[in-house]
């Protein structure tokens, strides 16, 4: 399961969320996006603990979050 979507073509590659994140799964990609930038990208999705820092850090709106409903 996906828990932290990136948009890659919303990316500007500020690293912001690259700096925060607790368990240092994003990483800034070596693709370019439509606007020339690099985007980040998550390099383990089963690490993510979905804290949201991410989410809350990036100025461009490009990072959504999931979190497994337990019932």
């Amino acid at each position: 399961m996906e828990r932290v979507s990136i948009d890659e073509q919303r990316c500007k590659s500020c690293s912001l969320c690259v700096s925060v994140c607790p368990v240092k799964i994003l990483v800034i990609s070596d693709r370019l996006n439509a606007r020339g930038f690099r985007p980040a990208e998550c390099t383990d999705q089963a690490k993510c603990t979905s804290c949201g820092w991410c989410a809350v850090v990036c100025p461009d709106v490009a990072i959504e979050l999931y979190r497994e409903v337990k019932a």
